[in-house]
């Protein structure tokens, strides 16, 4: 019986709502039921050193319980970027993000209460870094100024760590609730902000301060954000509140989902001056969002199982190119540049109960969890 539930769970985890799916050039290339137990948050992609990083966090061990569903601690799972083989894990190191300097094999986590620091050749922490009250949450490496960047919902900032030693240099104050990063490479920051208006803080990275605040308007709640460095483009994965019912909504939500719901879209603005250059449908709400200068392509996850690709047609037009069924819950992202390789992963669950309602955030309603379910997704041309 059991088998046959997590047989209808996997089927499930792969069929989009009626209208959602449309054909494309990407497609899910590979998957990896690696198993284990405990949450996740981000995924990594270690471009240069082949690697894909995932922490995960502890979790109490039941009885009568397979044994892959033991009590587990906190730990950063490692796997080869090629095969999605396991490399091995560092335990005691668990956290929401990760960040590789590739120049020196620093990796660091955003592993609260603290940040970690490891050697990514050997898999070992080599310190942890006290970041006082911050609660390190999405993490990034500049290479131009060789710093760690880890971002902070409480304190509304930037915790600052020099990636060769992994010294606090410093906090940036973002002037709301930061969410995803990226910077251009030549000393400048975005970071896209969770509060129900929608915001990109603008950060010189030099004088270490907020320089603009960009508006998206009447979309909040953005979880993910991308950059085209070149034409100077962001992409901002938002999903927004609904009017509730007896309240008149706007034209972009008439035909949308119903109230108490959720919409989302990518919000695609001028990285110059936030003029927003396009507003454009997303299939679920995501936790991420990535840009492949090499296809001049932006991807969003949602975590009712979709992938959203946005094509760059040039730089003031776009258009949604394809939607790709995933799996549910898969709602983080990360892109190989040497393959153009997207990542992702998520869980097996039993069905929800009849009748379950909708999550608050607007993904459905979930079950438990299948033991040892946990998979991750390549995807690709």
């Amino acid at each position: 019986m059991r088998y046959l539930v997590a047989l209808l769970v996997a089927f499930a985890a792969v069929v989009l709502p009626p209208g959602q799916a449309q054909d494309g050039p990407y497609k899910v290339l590979k998957t990896a039921r690696v198993g284990g137990e405990g949450g996740w948050d981000y995924i990594y992609a270690d471009s240069s050193g082949r690697r894909l990083y995932i922490p995960r966090s502890a979790v109490r061990g039941a009885a009568g319980t397979p044994a892959d569903a033991a009590a587990q601690g906190p730990r950063l799972t490692v796997f080869d970027l090629n095969t999605l083989a396991p490399v091995g894990e560092i335990s005691g190191v668990g956290g929401q993000g990760t960040a590789v300097d590739p120049k020196t094999g620093r990796g660091f986590t955003s592993d609260h209460p603290q940040v970690s620091m490891f050697d990514t050749k050997t898999l070992t922490k080599l310190k942890s870094i006290d970041v006082g009250e911050a609660r390190p949450d999405g993490i990034l490496f500049d290479a131009f100024t060789e710093r760690v960047y880890v971002f902070s919902h409480p304190t509304k900032n930037a915790t600052v760590i020099d990636a060769k030693d992994g010294t606090v240099v410093g906090t940036i104050d973002l002037g709301g609730t930061p969410e995803e990063g990226a910077t251009d490479g030549k000393g400048t920051l975005y970071v896209v902000m969770q509060d129900p208006v929608g915001s990109v803080t603008v950060v010189d990275l030099k004088s270490m301060k907020a320089v603009e605040h960009y508006s998206l308007v009447d979309m909040g709640g953005c979880n993910g954000l991308a950059l085209d460095a070149k034409n100077g483009v962001l992409f901002a994965a938002c999903s927004r509140p609904v009017a509730a019912a007896g309240e008149a909504p706007n034209a972009a939500q008439r035909g949308g989902p119903a109230a108490g719901q959720s919409q989302a879209a990518m919000v695609v603005l001028s990285a110059k001056d936030g003029k927003i250059l396009a507003k454009l449908p997303l299939a679920g709400n995501s936790d991420g969002a990535v840009f492949n200068p090499a296809t001049m392509e932006a991807f969003s996850t949602g975590g009712n199982g979709t992938l959203t690709v946005v094509k760059e047609k040039s730089p003031v037009s776009f258009e949604v190119e394809q939607v790709l069924s995933t799996m549910n819950g898969a709602r983080t992202i990360t892109l190989d540049t040497k393959t153009g390789h997207l990542f992702t992963m998520s869980q097996e669950r039993t069905p929800p109960p009849p009748g379950a309602p909708a999550l608050p955030n607007g993904r459905p309603a979930m079950g438990q969890a299948v033991p040892g379910s946990f998979t991750i997704l390549m995807i690709g041309k």
